[in-house]
């Protein structure tokens, strides 16, 4: 596992900024740990939170374009994928992220990605921030959300 050389986004001052957290409701352990983590970094950095649970990782798209086109000035998309003996791995993780990446840019506003795409449940585990987990990728989306709507806003009004 790589958390090595991420960067830091603590002390953001997101006061004014309104987040939307998608959250994908599989693997429920996992999910809870990266929303929890993802609330955590929205709330110390002052911003506001909207929670809108999706029923997977599949959804996270079309739920975080909605969100954004309503108002929300970044989304923090949040989900777990684990690799099974089947195809359907590959189309979720794919659809997921080609979707939020089109999400981003098709609205100016970004999207953070906490998308999960495992092996197996252990490697979600030590990375959804709780006791014990190595990484918090719920937190790490959150900050880099919050801070890239940050700079768009100081580069938008240049």
């Amino acid at each position: 596992m790589s958390g090595e050389g991420a960067p830091t986004t603590t002390d953001l001052d997101g006061r004014g900024l309104r987040v939307a957290v998608v959250a994908g409701t599989w693997h429920t352990e996992i999910a809870e740990g990266l929303l929890q983590g993802a609330l955590r970094t929205i709330e110390a950095a002052g911003a506001t939170a909207t929670v809108v649970r999706v029923p997977g990782s599949f959804e996270l798209p079309v739920v975080a374009k909605a969100a954004l086109d309503a108002g929300a000035d970044a989304a923090v998309a949040l989900g777990v994928v684990i690799r099974g003996g089947t195809p359907h791995f590959e189309f979720v993780s794919d659809a997921a992220t080609s979707g939020l990446t089109r999400v981003a840019l098709d609205t100016g506003k970004p999207v953070g990605f906490g998308v999960l795409t495992l092996d197996d449940e252990q490697q979600g585990l030590d990375r959804a921030g709780l006791p014990g987990s190595k990484e918090d990728k719920g937190e790490e989306a959150a900050g880099a959300a919050i801070a890239t709507a940050l700079l768009l806003r100081d580069l938008r009004s240049a």
